[in-house]
């Protein structure tokens, strides 16, 4: 696990998740938005719009500006910061 998480921090169980293919190994009751940032995985998608090159990523961590979307399990627009990790789950992101 990543060097971010916070030493001495009861966590919950272990489980790997699948984020742009890759193994990850997380803690239960962690958010998905908090495993990418732990990951160092910043940029989550870019506008579908054509008009800008920028990467978007979480901003608010709690579900209001819409920013940490990804796609998890095949479903898309899902906000990274209100799902709770799960063992198995597969995640895409759309940053390049």
């Amino acid at each position: 696990m990543s060097g971010l998480r916070i030493k001495r921090r009861r966590r919950g169980r272990p489980l790997t998740l699948r984020i742009n293919g890759k193994p990850v190994t997380a803690c239960a009751g962690e958010t998905l938005f908090a495993v990418l940032l732990a990951e160092g995985i910043l940029s989550l998608r870019y506008p579908s719009d054509g008009l800008t090159e920028a990467a978007r990523g979480g901003f608010c961590g709690m579900g209001v500006c819409q920013e940490c979307r990804v796609t998890v399990d095949g479903a898309p627009d899902q906000r990274a910061c209100m799902i709770e990790v799960r063992a198995g789950m597969e995640v895409l992101t759309g940053g390049r």
